[in-house]
């Protein structure tokens, strides 16, 4: 099958780069995509747009740069629309509640068509068609809880949920579709998926159990649960429930509790760190205390110790001093909170999410950020009186380095902003 890439160069904020360059489960967007089609797809071209492909009437897949769909997705796509045997555009049913809470707010990939929502997702039998008919694909989600809270602050019954879409699609054009990649339709899909399994073969039940009993483990801690590359050194007093992976040469420390997360090559955890459904990126380092709930670091990261970032994503190169908090509640009852998109406010469909960084930002001790602020590429931040609540996104030219001497040479900017 030929795939055909559509290229979207809008950079996303704070990171200002490309959607496809951003990391998706420790990987580039463009690697993930590659890797999900690489079973369907023998050859790869990008182009500009549509317009750009040629009528060659081969089977084709064409599909735009800035997608996340995970394996079970695709798979039940290709599949469907191969049976069909006519060209076929991706489709969504209007109440879908993964589609609806979390895939719709900040974008416009994701759009009505008709009675259905539709995205760039086409596949081809026979060439480009200028007919497609809409394939619906259910993301068949699990309702989850993830804060269990007073009444007065959710739900009638206290819950907090997430809709977790065990067929996951999402149109990347905020920091917050980074996020619900990498957790919310990521490494907290995944254990959905898993639950799923369970729930209806026992084969899997005896064998998770014999296992937990062989290794003398709970069977989240067994290696049913926990896969551990090359080369690592996990100290025995730390806590590791899955499903958890561990990439090579990754040192984990004493007391340190890690549950259902993704953690990349060549990580340091230090003792006595927390870290629940997070993703962290390659060559981070995490010293003692540091804690991480639903945040996603990309590789090459330093937190520092007492620093708390809950529902957060930081981009690659990035240091966060000691004893920072992101702070994550709305605090008006029945508000969502509001972000930054396309040049307004808009709703971000969530009660709770934490704040974004950008690439190659350097932010000093003893800061509180509010909920979803952005802190672009290339700043330094350092508290002072006048600045260390953190209540509006900072911009590049807000940073702090350029009052002084030489700033620019001494802290390059390496991300810079541009419009298309």
């Amino acid at each position: 099958m030929r795939k055909i890439i559509l290229r979207d160069k809008r950079q996303i904020p704070p990171f200002n780069e490309p959607a496809r360059e951003l990391s998706v489960l420790n990987k580039p967007l463009w690697l993930h995509q590659r890797d999900i089609l690489a079973p369907y797809t023998t050859e790869e071209r990008d182009v500009e747009s549509p317009s750009e492909v040629d009528n060659e009437r081969v089977e084709t897949l064409v599909c735009r740069d800035n997608l996340f769909f995970d394996q079970p997705f695709i798979d039940d796509f290709i599949s469907r629309a191969q049976r069909s045997g006519k060209a076929c555009q991706v489709a969504f049913e209007l109440d879908d509640p993964a589609i609806v809470q979390h895939s719709l707010p900040l974008q416009r990939g994701i759009r009505r068509r008709g009675n259905y929502y539709v995205a760039d997702l086409w596949y081809y039998p026979y060439g480009i068609d200028p007919v497609v008919r809409p394939l619906v694909v259910h993301t068949d989600p699990r309702e989850v809880g993830y804060y269990h809270v007073p009444t007065h602050m959710s739900n009638v019954y206290g819950d907090l949920t997430y809709q977790l879409a065990t067929k996951s699609f999402l149109s990347i054009e905020h920091w917050l579709h980074l996020l619900h990649a990498n957790v919310t339709f990521g490494i907290f899909a995944i254990g959905a998926r898993f639950e799923q399994v369970l729930d209806r073969d026992i084969g899997m039940n005896l064998k998770m159990l014999w296992r937990g009993m062989l290794e003398r483990k709970q069977v989240l801690t067994s290696s049913e649960m926990v896969k551990v590359g090359k080369n690592c050194i996990i100290d025995p007093t730390a806590v590791i429930q899955g499903p958890t992976f561990i990439g090579d040469n990754v040192t984990i420390g004493a007391g340190a509790v890690v549950g259902n997360c993704i953690i990349g090559d060549n990580v340091n955890i230090s003792q006595g760190c927390q870290l629940m459904l997070s993703v962290v990126g390659n060559g981070t380092f995490l010293p003692f205390r540091a804690a991480l709930f639903e945040t996603v670091l990309m590789e090459d990261c330093m937190v520092a110790q007492n620093t708390c970032l809950q529902m957060c994503v930081v981009g690659r190169g990035s240091f966060i001093g000691a004893a920072n908090t992101f702070t994550d509640f709305n605090l008006v009852p029945d508000k969502n909170i509001r972000s930054h998109f396309a040049g307004r406010l808009e709703d971000t469909g969530m009660p709770v999410v934490g704040g974004a960084v950008g690439h190659n930002v350097r932010i000093g001790s003893g800061m509180i950020i509010f909920p979803a602020r952005m802190i672009e590429s290339d700043v330094v931040l350092i508290a002072s009186p006048e600045r260390r609540v953190i209540t509006k996104n900072v911009y590049y030219e807000d940073s702090d380095h350029l009052k002084w001497p030489n700033g620019e040479k001494l802290h390059p900017r390496l991300y810079p902003r541009h419009s298309l």
